[in-house]
């Protein structure tokens, strides 16, 4: 059971990282750092935005407009550090 509870974890870990890529990728990306005709450029935006998008899309819906600020990863973010301390404090210690 423990192995499932690291795997999860490593799982989020993974996903945390992907998050914060996608978050500094648009920003070089809406400040024209990054050139957005670089095929390899391209590939590596479109990855990261499928990767956020599903689970930003909902929150993005519920969150009321803030103008041009977007903190639907912040939450994100926030979510995945209490998943991740729940899995820790919680689960693994009933577990072993």
């Amino acid at each position: 059971m423990l192995a499932l509870i690291q795997t999860v974890d490593l799982a989020l870990g993974i996903y945390w990282w992907l998050l914060i890529a996608s978050a500094i990728f648009s920003w070089l990306y809406a400040f024209n750092v990054v050139n957005p005709r670089n095929q390899f450029v391209g590939s590596v935006g479109t990855f990261l935005f499928r990767v956020t998008e599903p689970v930003l899309a909902p929150i993005r819906r519920r969150l009321p407009d803030l103008g041009g600020i977007d903190i639907s990863p912040i939450i994100v973010l926030l979510i995945i550090f209490f998943l991740r301390q729940f899995l820790w404090t919680t689960i693994a210690p009933a577990v072993v």
